[in-house]
């Protein structure tokens, strides 16, 4: 028999909440535990040595039901120093599916992920006569699990805790004919979950939505992070294009929901990074800063400095940009940094090459200023975009959102270019603005290494085709659906392409491919992904404690889309969980440490949303998948929970 303490091995119980437990002796946390990891003690026992997951296998046909919810058969495992271990099964527990009614704190009920006009009245969908309702998400996304200090919240019997949830999208109306993509205001919400102190368990006990009509409401609100300084940091992907937003029926059809018309919305109000605070009482505010790029912000990483934020820019001809704050904690003003990418890129994991990435300033500004700027003007006062060849040296030929433009940026313009007309502008000053789809960043700082997600590699980064732009270092022989992620050293004392010192310690200094999907001819399945792999990676999110980075899948090559766990040391890479067909896994966000207690947060999208690939399981499916998510309407909002195995003890 092992003589571990019995107080060492109960910390190794929190690794995930859900897990009934004896109370603790003194000193016994999940960071303390963890922090043995990295080969410390942990607090007079016997050391971890390592945490590990054990993977699940992909559902099939065999087992219908699994493939029509959240899937959990994995395990997460820690190994102590004199190699006992503890195991726990993992499964997951939704706070809510979207359209429940939860408890709004005040004694009544409010719709999970309802729509709500820059008034702050619900948005009816009226599509089916006798049945009008109000407008709710199917496709939560970003999530942050926080705390406030001295938070106090009625209801609560254990600690408050905090999750800021996020909906980017409804795919469709109740009628299930009108497309309903990007046509309404993004709502975002902050839960009130009490933590149970014995077990970990999070309960909802407040729902709260925020208000954001002093942003002009919000669009498309994809992934997200936790600052270092506690807030949410949201995203606006997809910038609408100034240029033809007055006649794009999306938008008007985003305005007419928000502001009760089509013309109202300014397009140069979107495409910035919301902010979220929240207060003691699980309320919150917000502000977007438009001093970091009106960009594709997909996802922001804020690095350990608390002032460098390496962004997500989920486009077709997109660019890694990075934003230098002038002041820690404050992302209300500072400079804003395009790369170019040199020699030798590549999205093979085996090849040797590393592709030096160097930076081209944009610009400095802060966020009152931009955002005057939007109030003020016309795309057509900014620049001039031609999209045949004017035949005018004046011009410079660009390719934007994989399109051939000619533009001319007008006298006195170019702040104005550079933080509102970010795509066009870092193309015209030479950046390499080659990338698809990028997604997800994260970082692991213990080795000063970010991670980036290329949910496919396809047009733009393909040599010869139209919207490649030759020279720009992204080209590759011929494309990868299935994606891949990269790796980013990150170092101090760079100097912008102007020979101007960037005052950061954490700029990315080179990329290399350190996970690839694979294509593959359509399995039995209907997979054109190998399901053994991760495809077309999405979400990102790196456990520094864990020393695992975590990946969620945006697939429309997996059957059933899924979260893995990869563990960059021993380089184990285990499926986690497998979300509804058709489906995506959204809302990732790993906690190493909240009042001793580890966190895996996950959401998913639009169970049931069928394409080619789904021919096979669709008829057994969609009745399952319908029944399960009020008829393909809702989506959950959740985390991962644990429940301990028999330990396997050294004898």
């Amino acid at each position: 028999m092992s003589n571990t303490p019995l107080t060492t091995r109960r910390k190794a119980l929190q690794l995930f909440a859900g897990i009934p437990l004896l109370p603790l002796g003194a000193g016994g946390s999940v960071a303390a535990l963890l922090s043995a990891c990295g080969g410390g003690g942990s607090g007079g026992g016997v050391a971890v040595k390592s945490v590990s997951f054990t993977g699940m296998a992909a559902p099939t046909l065999q087992t219908p039901a699994a493939m029509a919810t959240t899937s959990v058969g994995s395990a997460l495992k820690v190994t102590f120093a004199d190699d006992s271990a503890q195991t726990f099964n993992l499964a997951y527990q939704p706070f809510f599916i979207t359209g429940d009614m939860v408890a709004d704190g005040k004694g009544g009920k409010i719709l999970a992920g309802g729509y709500l006009d820059i008034n702050n009245k619900p948005i009816i969908d009226a599509t089916v006569a006798g049945s009008e309702r109000q407008y709710f998400s199917d496709s939560p996304d970003g999530t942050s699990l926080l705390t406030v200090a001295d938070a106090k919240v009625d209801g609560v019997k254990g600690k408050p805790v905090f999750a800021v949830v996020q909906f980017e999208y409804t795919t469709w109306a109740q009628d299930g004919k009108t497309d309903m993509y990007g046509k309404l205001p993004s709502p975002i919400a902050v839960l009130t979950l009490d933590q149970d102190q014995t077990t970990g368990k999070l309960s909802l006990v407040k729902y709260h939505n925020v208000d954001t009509s002093k942003v002009h409401g919000l669009w498309i609100t994809c992934g997200a992070s936790i600052s270092p300084w506690g807030t949410h940091l949201s995203s606006e992907e997809y910038e609408p294009d100034a240029f033809s937003a007055s006649s794009s029926s999306q938008f008007k059809a985003y305005s007419k929901n928000l502001y009760g018309n089509e013309t109202t919305a300014n397009p140069y109000h979107y495409g910035h990074m919301p902010e979220v605070t929240v207060n003691k009482d699980g309320t919150a505010s917000i502000k977007k800063h438009f001093c970091m790029g009106r960009i594709s912000h997909e996802l922001v990483q804020v690095m350990p400095d608390q002032r460098t934020a390496l962004m997500g820019d989920d486009a077709t001809n997109s660019g890694y940009f990075v934003f230098v704050a002038d002041k820690e904690k404050d992302l209300s003003s500072g400079s804003l940094y395009v790369a170019k990418v040199g020699a030798g890129f590549s999205i093979d994991p085996a090849a040797k090459s590393t592709a030096a990435l160097t930076w081209i300033k944009l610009g400095s500004a802060t966020s009152a200023e931009i955002e005057n700027l939007a109030n003020t003007l016309k795309p057509t006062d900014i620049m001039t975009v031609a999209k045949t060849d004017p035949s005018d040296s004046s011009y410079t030929k660009i390719v934007a959102n994989g399109k051939t433009e000619w533009i001319k940026i007008n006298p006195g313009m170019d702040k104005a270019a550079a933080f509102l007309e970010t795509h066009r502008y870092a193309a015209f000053k030479g950046a390499s603005m080659g990338f698809t789809k990028m997604e997800g960043t994260t970082v692991n700082a213990k080795d000063k290494v970010a991670y980036s997600a290329l949910q496919n590699c396809q047009s733009a980064m393909v040599a010869g085709n139209a919207a490649n732009v030759p020279g720009n270092g992204i080209s590759i022989p011929k494309a990868l659906n299935a994606g891949v992620v990269m790796a980013l050293n990150l170092r101090g004392g760079q100097k912008d392409l102007a020979g101007g010192a960037i005052n950061s310690e954490w700029m990315p200094v080179d990329t290399k491919a350190l996970l690839a999907g694979e294509d593959i001819t359509a399995d039995a399945l209907g997979n054109t992904g190998n399901p053994n792999k991760i495809c077309n990676p999405d979400n990102l999110k790196f456990s520094e404690k864990m020393r695992t980075l975590f990946i969620g899948e945006d697939s429309s090559q997996h059957v059933n889309n899924f979260l893995w766990a990869y563990n960059i040391d021993t380089k184990a890479l285990a499926r986690v969980m497998s979300i509804p067909a058709g489906g995506e896994s959204t809302g990732l966000h790993a906690v190493d440490e909240i009042n001793g207690w580890t966190y895996i947060m996950s959401n998913f999208q639009h169970a049931g949303d069928w394409g080619g690939i789904h021919a096979v399981v669709k008829e057994t499916l969609d009745p399952l998948i319908k029944a399960n998510y009020k008829n393909k309407a809702g989506a959950a909002v959740g985390y991962l929970t644990g429940t301990p195995n028999q330990p396997s003890l050294k004898s």
